[in-house]
């Protein structure tokens, strides 16, 4: 992904920074598989990429450093040193480019962190494409979707945008074409959930058989021809998570929350990824305005948000 692919023309402003921003993911269909000998699981999902965006903005600088601010940043949600995705992009492109990994790096963040919306990812693959520029390193678009798969199983997809089909351990992407726009409300949680600990528990649900084994076997078709084209009725019957049970077991709230969705007049709700975030599909954009006001209300979520989808990946902004 050169500069011009990953968000079109890299201009460096007149203060020498770059900014680039990518946007959060429900996953609209995830079947999850048995556990694989590297530690990850077998996966089957579609992504489909909404508007809430994360944004990252880079200047050259001695070394590197990074400051976070927006959504986790004030409880220390978010790692501010090595432990970030984004550092870790940062110091993967400059071995990759053989260039020094002299940077700071700000990310202002409105997609919560821990909330199964890839918020991470999303940071990860804007600092990619940010540093790309400042540092022109020239990458392709193979290169950065090399390097997003070495950083996470979501940080190709974040790269990507879209709606994708993911195999693997999500990192292998097919995209799909939708011709139509999808609306949503995302109902956010008070405190997120550890995706290491969300399929743990699914692997312990179904060694004790409360649920079936994992084969990721369930037909992603009927999702994907909804996202196609429509009606709303058919994605929202298509819906499906294997990550949602056990979120709901270890968080039992969720199960009051998704309903309070559907009681709100959500077509379908789903817990996200791995949680806890509740995506409620809503008719239209009328439709999602008057359930994120309903939601608002209600007192079942810490925020909630209005977004739409597909929209572009990771891309250079401003």
């Amino acid at each position: 992904m050169s500069n011009a692919t990953a968000g079109g023309p890299g201009r460096i402003a007149g203060n020498g920074a770059v900014v680039a921003r990518a946007p959060a993911k429900v996953n609209v269909h995830l079947g999850v598989g048995p556990l694989r000998p590297d530690g990850f699981h077998e996966l089957q999902t579609v992504f489909l990429a909404v508007s809430l965006f994360d944004t990252v903005t880079v200047r050259r600088s001695a070394g590197l450093s990074l400051e976070v601010h927006g959504e986790g940043a004030a409880d220390g949600a978010v790692p501010t040193d090595a432990r970030n995705l984004v550092w870790q992009a940062a110091e993967l492109l400059a071995r990759h480019a053989g260039v020094a990994a002299d940077a700071h790096l700000v990310v202002d963040k409105s997609i919560p962190a821990a909330a199964g919306l890839a918020g991470g990812s999303a940071d990860a693959a804007a600092s990619l494409v940010a540093l790309d520029a400042l540092w022109g390193t020239r990458a392709t678009r193979g290169d950065l979707a090399a390097l997003a798969a070495q950083l996470g199983s979501d940080v190709p997809f974040s790269l990507l945008g879209g709606v994708a089909l993911g195999t693997g351990r999500g990192e292998q992407l097919s995209p799909v074409l939708a011709r139509r726009r999808w609306d949503w409300v995302l109902g956010i949680a008070g405190e997120g959930l550890s995706t290491p600990t969300v399929y743990g528990e699914l692997d312990s649900l179904r060694a004790a058989g409360e649920l079936p084994d994992g084969v990721a076997a369930a037909s992603t078709e009927p999702v994907l021809a909804a996202l196609r084209s429509g009606p709303v009725g058919a994605l929202a019957a298509a819906l499906s998570n294997d990550l949602q049970a056990p979120a709901v077991r270890l968080r039992p709230e969720l199960r009051e929350a998704l309903r309070a969705a559907t009681e709100a007049g959500a077509a379908a709700a789903l817990v996200s990824g791995s949680g806890p975030t509740v995506a409620a599909l809503a008719e239209d954009e009328e439709g999602a305005a008057r359930l994120a006001g309903e939601l608002a209300g209600g007192g079942a979520f810490r925020a909630v948000r209005a977004v739409h989808g597909p929209v572009h990946g990771a891309r250079l902004v401003g």
